[in-house]
């Protein structure tokens, strides 16, 4: 009696590493698909990334073709809630903070004098060719760079800015939960809704992405790669 209640005891914990371990392998294999990924789109998304490049250059020659800017990624942390406040209020105890890079759709310094704010419909700051980017999501493409890198995967919950991760975990039950997984540059609440503009914007897409994370797949990731394709070509894209 006493001999099975030690091999149950012992056991347990095996089962548990062993859970752990799978777990561990699949994520990095994962991470590795996704890098490689990243890299395989990156050969055809060149003349593109080029040709954006070229026409942000000749449309602004002084300005920066490329807009980099701090965002949230995976929480590898356990306790995020035990962190300094003044991390917490940064946004960092909520994810790993990493540099994204997209081309860039506003004016310089189009924030300098308002902080963190989400753009509008007609929002004057977004130029001319910024829309065009905005509503194809190419703007967005750069980020296959962060993909090689293993800071993002190609598909997965869109990054925020560590202002608004501090300021929507507060505000929006669950918001905390996109960061189970890595960000990517599209997302299933991407390709069915419209960038954020307000509070219940940030709640119904929060829906997608929770779902997104419960039952992410292979065959999901392919469907919203199509689509996402289907909106560049279409420019059926956001605002």
């Amino acid at each position: 009696m006493h001999r099975v209640e030690a091999r149950g005891a012992v056991s347990e914990p095996r089962s548990q590493l062993a859970v752990s371990a799978l777990t561990a392998g699949t994520a990095l294999g994962q991470a590795v698909a996704n890098r490689v990924l990243g890299a395989v789109l990156l050969v055809p998304a060149a003349p593109i990334l080029l040709a954006v490049a070229v026409a942000l250059k000749i449309a602004s020659p002084r300005a920066p073709v490329f807009y980099r800017q701090e965002r949230v990624g995976l929480n590898r942390r356990q306790g995020a809630r035990s962190l300094p406040d003044r991390d917490r209020r940064r946004g960092r105890g909520e994810g790993k903070p990493f540099g994204i890079w997209k081309f860039r759709t506003m004016i310089p310094d189009a924030e300098a004098g308002t902080g963190p704010v989400w753009a509008t419909d007609d929002d004057p700051r977004i130029t001319r060719i910024g829309r065009v980017l905005r509503r194809t999501r190419l703007d967005e493409l750069p980020q296959l760079f962060n993909v090689v890198r293993g800071e993002m995967f190609v598909v997965g919950p869109r990054p925020e800015r560590p202002h608004f991760v501090s300021e929507l975990a507060e505000r929006v039950p669950d918001y905390r939960r996109r960061l189970k997984v890595p960000p990517g540059i599209t997302g299933l609440a991407q390709v069915e809704r419209e960038y954020d503009a307000d509070l219940d914007d940030v709640r119904t897409k929060l829906r997608y992405d929770l779902f997104y994370i419960e039952n992410r797949r292979p065959s999901m990731d392919l469907k919203i790669l199509l689509k996402t394709l289907a909106i560049v070509l279409l420019r059926r894209g956001a605002r």
